[in-house]
């Protein structure tokens, strides 16, 4: 794999100990500071979340969902999904400047004190579980475990090779709660949705990683980049079959109502699943990117076939 990476010490080997990034800048912090921080200028990540969360919310209801339950979820994700990317950065500020990508992020870079990322983090965090706290008691429950998932998963990359993983139950979490909200209870329909977003995110986020592999490695983050290593184009295309072939469970399970439309989004999600092995395949870091950026269009498919599936079920 062809790379570049800027010749610098990792800020948290600097003799021995890490340093503190609130004496690297004096200036007044920005609201693009601020927006970056949440990745609110970027909002791939927030789709990513936002897909699983409406495959499920319409599933849950067999349709279109009521329209406060959907609202309050589609805000949450947003207000989580700044709060998580706010604690990560915390987390990470130490290790981001060694990182090519993340190197000019606003904490590692010292233009906002760790203690406002903390802070906003928090406000947005209560901010979400207010709203959840207007849907039934198990949504609630389900909501302080997603919380918890939120706050440790940047912990993940210290000891594991598989934080992609644990993202992948945090992304998803939103399922089980869309059908708590919705119907209840969480049935076994929820839980087979919530092991193809697993796949799923493993998938994207190792070629998410394979950006930061070479950076990753100097400082020692772990990745399932780093533990496929050369097999990582495979084990993407295993892990996108696998969140493919659940799904299609997912279709002929016997509560999903789901017929010839959203079989259709499914053959559509493999192709693009192909093109994304073609991106991939020379290691590129721009076109590994590239591919992690494109599965919003396959979370975007299999959320149009549920969606025009279920509307046409409705009409009839």
């Amino acid at each position: 794999m062809s790379v570049s990476v800027a010749p610098k010490t990792p800020a948290h080997k600097t003799s021995g100990q890490k340093v503190s990034t609130e004496t690297i800048s004096t200036a007044r912090p920005t609201l693009q500071d601020y927006l970056q921080l949440t990745r609110l200028n970027r909002p791939i990540g927030i789709l990513l979340l936002l897909w699983p969360t409406w495959w499920a919310l319409w599933l849950a209801a067999g349709g279109l969902p009521d329209l406060k339950i959907a609202t309050i979820f589609t805000v949450g994700v947003v207000l989580m999904r700044s709060a998580g990317c706010a604690i990560n950065d915390y987390f990470d500020r130490d290790f981001d400047g060694a990182v090519e990508r993340t190197q000019r992020r606003p904490l590692a870079a010292g233009r906002i004190p760790p203690r406002h990322a903390l802070v906003l983090a928090a406000a947005l965090a209560l901010i979400s579980l207010l709203m959840v706290m207007q849907l039934n008691r198990l949504t609630v429950q389900l909501a302080i475990v997603a919380a918890g998932l939120a706050i440790s998963y940047p912990l993940f990359k210290r000891f594991t090779y598989l934080p992609q993983a644990y993202l992948g139950i945090a992304f998803g979490w939103g399922i089980p709660m869309a059908f708590a909200a919705i119907q209840g209870e969480v049935p076994e329909l929820a839980w087979l949705l919530l092991i193809a977003n697993i796949f799923w995110t493993v998938a994207y986020d190792t070629q998410y990683a394979m950006v930061d592999r070479v950076d990753d490695l100097q400082i020692g983050l772990r990745s399932t980049a780093i533990l496929f290593g050369r097999e990582d184009c495979r084990a993407v295309a295993i892990l996108q079959t696998s969140a493919l072939f659940t799904l299609l469970l997912v279709g002929l399970h016997k509560d999903s109502d789901l017929n010839g439309i959203y079989y259709l989004a499914l053959i559509g999600a493999a192709g693009l699943s192909i093109h994304f092995q073609m991106l991939i395949r020379q290691r590129d870091r721009q076109r590994c990117f590239k591919a992690f950026l494109r599965n919003n269009w396959w979370g975007a498919l299999i959320f149009v076939g549920i969606f025009l599936d279920l509307l046409g079920g409705t009409a009839q």
